[in-house]
């Protein structure tokens, strides 16, 4: 069965994958040395992700209790890139941790290259406990 991620991601549904975010989700980037937090920050960041990324698309899904992994494969300015979302759920089934893993290392600087100028401006710290 295909986890409600996947098919928001699939169908390029920002409001619907925005949904699925706790309000203080936490998103551990692969480039990105400290993590985004809060719903409006990872909705900004995935919102540049779907930009970044050419020929997305997930291959495989692996489930576990209170985590689910996604597994894609996606193009970032002509590399070929292997990756891995892996969401933890809260006790309401939302979003509360997003971590991605990007391969190769050519793929990773290309992406890290390709998302700086667009996540400089999302502050990190939103919802953060302090």
């Amino acid at each position: 069965m295909t986890h409600p991620f996947r098919a928001a991601v699939e169908s390029r549904d920002m409001t619907a994958m925005s949904a699925l975010l706790a309000p203080d989700v936490v998103f551990n980037s692969p480039v990105a040395f400290q993590p985004f937090h809060g719903r409006a920050a990872v909705t900004q960041v995935l919102a540049e992700v779907m930009q970044v990324f050419g020929d997305f698309t997930y291959v495989d899904e692996l489930a576990g209790e209170g985590t689910h992994a996604l597994i894609f494969m996606a193009t970032v300015a002509g590399r070929q890139v292997q990756g891995l979302d892996h969401l933890r759920f809260d006790d309401t089934g939302l979003i509360s941790e997003f971590t991605v893993m990007v391969r190769p290392l050519s793929g990773l600087i290309a992406l890290a290259e390709a998302m700086a100028p667009r996540v400089a401006h999302i502050d990190k710290s939103e919802g953060q406990a302090s």
